[in-house]
């Protein structure tokens, strides 16, 4: 029996399938073992929090995947996959945290009992949820397999988004514009920083109309003052303070789609300096976006942002982008194209990055940034509709 839980008509994973197979066939493979949330929830549908246990999908060169998990989630895939439910199979829980058996014994057996004994099998090394002690079970359950390092296959098949794929990150752009605006209009002195976050989570997951809120694969990025230097930090209890820049990455998140952008506001007069660099910054901006057109290359959008800052004498060094659209903890990114001078990748229509150009300087950090979309004709487009400048609040 065929679910109607997943999030996407059959034809949609048809296409998914037949391109990983496309990859698989020049790589000389057998099968994948992915491992990746994102990479099964793009092939399968399957949904859930359970990427803290071992879990994965199985593709072949004929038939529908088979989804692999704990015995408690198979029946999450029942209700979240396309496939038939005797291709959603599980391995029992006394595998979990025991150091006497792994899950992999489970794996293993099944991928012999599909004639795979032999095969050249892919799986993802460099990937948050295959540890080192998988891949050692697996080695040693499967000697005469041919296990082979596919990280990022199935990502870079996902990197050029389909119309139905674009449909839910716009749907995400107006969640992320919602909670971008809340940041905005929430953001005074003494308002405690969790109090803030609170409101903007409460926005992200009631959503816009009937478009309800997913959680997103990052959690609030909301530094201030001296924080904002760094990139990656949250919030505390302490109050928001007059004389402190505070930005906001946040996303909005629908069916696990994501559509990133960052936001500053300054409560109070801001320093010569931060105006001068907004000033750069949105100039650099604008620069990057008509760079990122298609036939074009991802260090053209880079480049022409460097350009404009070096105009200004500003430093700065580092990626400042990345493709977004189906993710789960920890990173939204899709770990394929970077917008930075390495990077070659061609851009092609149905791309969808977060052009991140961000400047942490000393005493201060200003990110003003755009999730955008490579079309077929002209720069690219930016999904969220929110005035790009440095916000001020007196």
């Amino acid at each position: 029996m065929l679910t109607h839980n997943a999030a996407f008509e059959f034809s949609e994973y048809d296409r998914r399938i037949a391109k990983t197979r496309v990859a698989m066939s020049a790589a000389g493979l057998d099968a994948v073992f992915v491992t990746d949330p994102s990479n099964q929830a793009w092939l399968t549908g399957y949904d859930g929090w359970s990427f803290y246990v071992h879990q994965g999908v199985i593709v072949t060169m004929e038939g529908e995947p088979i989804w692999w998990g704990r015995h408690m989630d198979m029946m999450g895939g029942r209700r979240t996959c396309w496939m038939r439910h005797e291709n959603i199979v599980g391995y029992g829980d006394h595998y979990i945290q025991s150091t006497q058996i792994h899950p992999m014994q489970d794996l293993s057996q099944r991928l012999k009992a599909h004639g795979l004994e032999y095969a050249r099998i892919g799986v993802e090394m460099e990937n948050y949820y295959y540890s080192a002690k998988a891949h050692a079970v697996l080695v040693e359950e499967l000697p005469a397999a041919n296990l082979i390092d596919v990280t990022a296959l199935v990502n870079w098949q996902r990197l050029i988004k389909s119309d139905a794929e674009i449909c839910f990150i716009r749907k995400a752009a107006r969640i992320t514009e919602k909670v971008i605006h809340t940041a905005i209009e929430r953001a005074a002195p003494g308002v405690r920083k969790n109090d803030l976050v609170a409101d903007i989570i409460h926005a992200g997951i009631t959503g816009v109309g009937d478009d309800w809120g997913d959680y997103p694969a990052i959690v609030p990025l909301t530094p201030s003052g001296l924080d904002a230097t760094a990139a990656h930090l949250t919030w505390d209890g302490a109050p928001m303070r007059t004389g402190e820049a505070t930005f906001f990455e946040l996303s909005g998140c629908y069916r696990r789609y994501h559509a990133p952008i960052c936001r500053t506001v300054f409560l109070g007069t801001p320093p010569d300096e931060m105006r001068h660099a907004e000033a750069a910054q949105i100039e650099g901006i604008a620069a990057g976006l008509e760079a990122a057109r298609a036939g074009n290359q991802a260090c053209d959008i880079a480049d022409a942002f460097m350009h404009i800052m070096a105009k200004h004498g500003i430093e700065r060094s580092g990626r400042m982008g990345y493709p977004i659209g189906l993710s789960y903890p920890p990173d939204w990114g899709e770990r394929t194209a970077s917008i930075r001078h390495q990077d070659k990748t061609v851009l092609l229509p149905g791309m969808t990055f977060h052009f991140m150009p961000a400047l942490w300087m000393d005493s201060w950090g200003l990110e003003t940034t755009e999730a955008i979309l490579i079309r077929e004709d002209g720069p690219a487009e930016t999904l969220c509709d929110i005035e790009r400048k440095l916000f001020v609040k007196r």
